[in-house]
């Protein structure tokens, strides 16, 4: 008996007893080869700006002013870590930069997933124009003097964490993403949930949201690396120091440091020092903890983008 078809036909197992295995193509290995160098070059010019941007922070001034820092620290030295770390004032500004995070991103995955779960739906009455409106402010915006009116002067949030974190609570981008991905959602889980008596919030809330966990995430992600790395909003609206995010405190020392050795010039100490490496410093503080997080989500990144994003 033979157990594979293939096997009786006379051309294939004359090929499988010639060759044992069929061979790729020139044009397919000449494209595999192409294509790694590719990827290789891409990674590299990806990750030297953040091996640079370590060995800076670890290196001395001299080095530094030079350019002889690339991969490896020269001169090395912790004292550039030890003012930012230091100072109080710091680490009260990273825990509000944590606080303004978490809660700017529940806000704004709340507003989202809810928002694009109704317009996903084709039956609700008024879609096309609740869909506009999100749209319209993708192209059009009141500018920066009305904003600053609204938020500060109108709704009175000036000096307050609701100024940093509800402006901005909800992206289109991230809707219209979100929106397609609920558009693509199974129709027959939701119905069956419906026969089991579940209201529409049940549905939402039990059936459709622990599905959606990969798109989620990314949205979530999107969010919170948004926030973290916002400056200009607590800089515009925030006067006291106590409420300031990491950003706005590291932009100030940079800032302090820049000017500081523009007037000292070449004045050596601690001062000259701080003004060669602050930049790196800063950066990597206030990426470093993004960074740790990515890792946890990464997995749902690429299916949560392209699952939002094709329409079958």
């Amino acid at each position: 008996m033979v157990t594979d078809p293939l096997a009786a036909t006379p051309d294939i197992a004359r090929v499988r007893q010639q060759t044992g295995t069929i061979k790729d193509s020139v044009g397919y290995r000449v494209f595999r080869v192409v294509n790694a160098f590719v990827l290789v070059a891409i990674a590299v010019v990806t990750l030297y700006p953040f091996v640079n941007l370590f060995a800076k922070a670890f290196s001395s001034e001299g080095f530094i002013a030079a350019g002889e820092v690339n991969l490896v620290p020269r001169g090395f030295n912790l004292e550039t870590f030890q003012v930012v770390l230091g100072d109080p004032l710091f680490w009260t500004n990273y825990k509000n930069t944590v606080v303004y995070t978490v809660v700017g991103t529940v806000i704004a995955m709340a507003l989202t997933a809810t928002y694009a779960y109704a317009i996903s739906r084709r039956q609700l009455k008024g879609r096309s124009f609740f869909i506009g409106i999100a749209v319209f402010t993708m192209f059009f915006g009141g500018g920066l003097i009305p904003n600053y009116i609204l938020v500060a002067n109108v709704l009175g949030l000036r000096n307050t964490m609701w100024a940093v974190v509800l402006p901005g609570a909800i992206s289109v981008f991230n809707l219209l993403v979100m929106k397609s991905f609920f558009e693509n959602f199974p129709a027959e889980l939701e119905e069956a949930a419906a026969i089991d008596g579940l209201s529409t919030y049940g549905i939402f809330g039990r059936i459709v949201l622990p599905l959606s966990k990969a798109v989620l995430a990314t949205m979530t992600l999107f969010y919170a690396v948004g926030i973290w790395n916002s400056w200009f909003t607590a800089f515009l609206y925030l006067d006291q120091k106590e409420l300031f995010p990491v950003t706005v405190y590291l932009r100030n020392l940079i800032a302090a440091a820049t000017g500081t050795e523009a007037v000292t010039g070449g004045a050596g100490g601690d001062t000259v020092q701080i003004g060669a490496n602050i930049q790196s410093v800063t950066m990597l503080l206030t990426v470093l903890p993004i960074v740790c997080l990515y890792p946890f989500v990464q997995k749902y990144f690429v299916s949560g983008v392209m699952l939002g994003s094709v329409k079958g």
